[in-house]
């Protein structure tokens, strides 16, 4: 019977602050308008707290993606642990792989996460009266499962990175940035949809959440080529993968810098600057000749890609929060 630690090792908290980012990035966009002055639209009412309302479902917005994240954890470890994919295991520790937990508890706490996300998102759509978001839920919830589980796997067919930039980039981020707004709106503040900001902030995390999903892949490609297990990095092979992921990093943060023309304010966007350095070294591990780094010397990669987007997610939403 697994531990305590196996199950929060299985949990893979290293990979949670890549649920943190978009979240942080999406609340901060539509934030900076709450820091400014909010005109009031209702005549003859008081106006309720928007700045308790925001951070009310921006949190809760925090607990559907982390609960997400550690779903989508499990039920990987779960559907590669029964298909036997991770039979031989180059990265940490897998439950059901190692035997450490049965599969049908894995399961079980991968549906256990996946409830909690639900819970918390059902809590943002009755605040923000946004109903026609309950089948953006299911499908997000549908998607954390079909990476690695069903019959057809997309994560086998090599559109794990596609969806990775989709949801947990554009979905997460823009949906924040959404909630966060909407809730202000319906009280009767004039709030708008920060599209370009959330836009530019999204597309760049999804991008760097790509690329140490790509890594990872990069490690595993031996492994996974053997047990039919189609990633993206094993229909790139080695050479082209090592690069998209350099060229995912290098494209997310150079993007933001284009918002430096947008008025006498937005030189504060070159405060991404500060991430570029933290680029460096997993970029040159992954690419660097004559000897690639390959299985776990890619280890570090991961964790310094996680650092990158922390770095990354901290000093765009400071930018946000300062142009205002």
């Amino acid at each position: 019977m697994a531990t305590t630690r196996e199950w929060l090792a299985g949990a893979r908290p290293r990979t949670l602050p890549m649920a943190l980012c978009p979240v942080l990035i999406g609340a901060a966009a539509a934030w900076s308008q709450y820091l400014g002055h909010l005109d009031f639209a209702m005549v003859g009412q008081r106006p309720p707290n928007a700045h308790a309302l925001a951070a009310a479902v921006a949190l809760l917005a925090l607990v559907v993606a982390l609960a997400l994240q550690v779903g989508v954890n499990y039920a990987n470890d779960y559907s590669d642990g029964v298909r036997g994919t991770d039979d031989v295991r180059v990265g940490p520790m897998r439950l059901t792989g190692s035997g450490a937990a049965a599969p049908h508890q894995v399961k079980r706490a991968a549906f256990a996460s996946f409830g909690i996300a639900c819970l918390a998102g059902l809590g943002i759509v009755v605040m923000i009266q946004a109903w026609w978001l309950l089948p953006v839920g299911a499908v997000c919830v549908l998607a954390a499962w079909w990476y690695t589980g069903g019959k057809n796997p997309y994560g086998y067919l090599g559109l794990g990175e596609v969806m990775v930039f989709v949801f947990f980039g554009l979905v997460a981020t823009l949906g924040t940035a959404f909630a966060v707004t909407e809730i202000g709106r319906i009280n009767g503040y004039a709030v708008e949809f920060p599209l370009l900001t959330a836009g530019v902030g999204a597309v760049s995390h999804g991008l760097i959440a790509s690329a140490l999903l790509m890594a990872n892949n990069v490690r595993d490609i031996p492994t996974d080529r053997e047990a039919g297990k189609m990633t993206l990095a094993v229909r790139l092979g080695q050479t082209r993968a090592r690069w998209g992921y350099a060229t995912m990093l290098g494209v997310a943060v150079a993007i933001p810098l284009a918002l430096v023309l947008q008025g006498p304010q937005s030189p504060w966007f070159l405060l991404v600057l500060i991430s570029w350095p933290l680029c460096i070294r997993p970029m040159a591990t992954m690419v660097r000749r004559p000897k690639l780094a390959r299985g776990p010397e890619l280890i570090p990669v991961l964790q310094q890609t996680g650092t990158l987007g922390l770095a990354f997610a901290a000093s765009y939403s400071a930018a946000l929060l300062l142009i205002t």
